[in-house]
C-alpha cells in the first residue's frame, strides 16, 4: 500500500530543514509562559498517574521529550522524520526516539500513561484527524491524558515553499477552530477537561490553542 501524500511532503520536508529546525526552534525552557506551565501541569498529573509513559508524538529534536525526563516522567520520542530521530538520539541518548506516524503508531492497545502531540498535528489533513484521535486514545491507559497543542485558525491553510532558514519544504499546515479540534477529541472518546486558546502577540505568531484531554476509566488501584 503506498504512503499517504501528506507523510511523505512532511518527512522530506522535515528530514530537509532538521538541523536548522533543532538551531533555530526554542527549547522549552523559551516557551511562552503559558505554554510552559501547562507542559509542567501536564507532567504533574502524568507522573503522579503512575500509568505509564509519556509518547511525545512529532517529538523533532527531542527537546519537550528531555523537558518531560527532567520533570520526572518516562518519556520516549516517536517522529516521522528519520532526520528528526537521529538528531533527538544524539542529543539526548538515555531517551528512546524511534521513527512512526501518527495513524499507526505501534504501541500497544492502553499501554501509555500520557500522549504530547505538541504542535504536532495541523499537516494531518483534516479527514485524517479522527484516526490520528483514535491512535492517541487506543494507546492510552484508561485514566490516561493527552496534551494537544497547536495552530488554530478558521479552517484555513497554508502551503509554504520555504521555512527555517529558507530551505524548501512541500507540507501543507491546516488551521482548524479551536471548538472543532475539541468536538473530535470528544469523538474519539476523550473528556475534555481544559481548553485554552492563546491570541497572536510579541511571542505568539499564530493563534494557536491547547486541550488537555483524559481516556475515562478507573485510575491504579492503592
Amino acid at each position: 500500500m503506498s504512503e499517504p501524500s501528506h507523510l511523505t511532503a512532511v518527512r522530506a520536508s522535515y528530514d530537509t530543514v532538521a538541523s536548522a529546525y533543532a538551531d533555530l526552534v526554542s527549547d522549552p525552557a523559551a516557551l511562552d509562559p503559558l505554554s510552559r506551565a501547562t507542559l509542567v501541569a501536564f507532567a504533574e498529573i502524568v507522573r503522579d498517574s503512575g500509568l505509564g509513559p509519556v509518547a511525545d508524538l512529532g517529538c523533532g529534536p527531542g527537546h519537550l521529550t528531555a523537558r518531560l525526563a527532567s520533570l520526572g516522567v518516562p518519556a520516549f520520542g516517536v517522529d516521522v522524520s528519520p532526520a528528526m530521530v537521529e538528531l533527538a538520539r544524539a542529543a539526548h541518548p538515555a531517551l528512546p526516539f524511534c521513527v512512526g506516524t501518527m495513524t499507526a503508531l505501534g504501541i500497544g492497545d492502553g499501554t501509555l500513561g500520557g500522549v504530547l502531540a505538541h504542535y504536532a498535528t495541523h499537516h494531518t489533513p483534516p479527514d485524517l484527524l479522527p484516526t490520528v484521535f483514535a491512535e492517541f486514545h487506543r494507546t492510552l491507559a484508561p485514566g490516561g491524558h493527552l496534551l494537544l497543542a497547536g495552530h488554530v485558525g478558521a479552517g484555513t491553510h497554508r502551503r509554504p515553499t520555504h521555512a527555517y532558514g529558507g530551505l524548501p519544504v512541500s507540507y501543507t499546515s491546516h488551521r482548524l477552530p479551536p471548538d472543532h479540534l475539541a468536538a473530535l477529541l470528544r469523538e474519539a472518546g476523550f473528556t475534555v477537561i481544559a481548553q485554552l486558546t492563546q491570541e497572536p502577540d510579541a511571542e505568539l505568531t499564530w493563534r494557536s490553542a491547547g486541550f488537555l484531554a483524559r481516556k475515562e476509566g478507573p485510575g491504579p488501584t492503592a
